[in-house]
């Protein structure tokens, strides 16, 4: 087999499942230990070796961390590689530099393994139904069977047009300095929320998604305890 042949065969047969699981964010995930220690028999198998890296490199005013997954055929030294960026957080409460590099580092690892690998982590937007479309009652069809979606978390009641108009603004300066600090009494990192509301950054949040994230943050203990 080829280098490719090879990369495909361990493509078809990796099985990595998502065991992790964030209580705060109620998902399951995997991570970049996962789907290597997933492929380390499967390399093996086919004679072919899997290396890591990453480099810090500066795009605009911001840096990134661009890691590259390199599947490499122990016969031929042929190789295959795929890469991917996640970018540093500006500011990371409760955790030096280092550690904000190392947790993007493995996060860009990760998905640089996701890209080598196909496994797809995510659904994309063509997965989400965007319809304006309602039925009675205001909810919306599903487009196929015509049928009401089931019930999701009910609206806060008693909103008025101004209440819903302010429950979907962004927070302020003052809320997000709340959500910090809590991240950092809790010790969890900034994409556990993001994933929560599937934002990119803090400042997306919406004053309504700010009342739920504060009320896990309280079922949540400190990191010392």
């Amino acid at each position: 087999m080829n280098v490719y042949e090879k990369l495909q065969h361990v493509q078809e047969a990796l099985k990595a499942p998502k065991n992790q699981y964030n209580k705060f964010g109620d998902y399951h995930y995997r991570n970049c230990e996962d789907i290597q220690e997933a492929a380390k028999p499967l390399l093996k198998e086919v004679k072919a070796a899997l290396v890591v890296g990453d480099e810090l490199v500066l795009i605009g005013d911001r840096y990134y961390i661009k890691a590259t997954a390199r599947f490499i055929d122990c016969e031929s030294t042929d190789k295959v590689e795929n890469t991917a960026y996640a970018r540093e957080s500006l500011d990371k409460k409760g955790m030096d530099a280092s550690q904000v590099t190392g947790s993007t580092s493995s996060y860009a690892r990760k998905y640089a393994l996701n890209g080598l690998f196909c496994i797809d982590d995510v659904k994309d937007a063509d997965n989400q139904d965007n319809t304006d479309k309602k039925s009675a009652g205001g909810q919306k069809q599903n487009p196929k069977s015509g049928k009401k979606p089931a019930a999701g978390p009910a609206a806060p009641s008693g909103l008025d047009s101004e209440g819903e108009k302010a429950a979907a603004e962004k927070i302020d300066q003052a809320k997000l300095e709340v959500i910090r600090k809590e991240l950092e009494r809790t010790g969890l990192e900034d994409n556990v929320v993001l994933k929560l509301f599937k934002v990119r950054e803090l400042e997306e949040i919406t004053n309504g998604q700010f009342i739920t994230v504060m009320n896990k943050f309280k079922a949540t203990p400190s990191k010392e305890a």
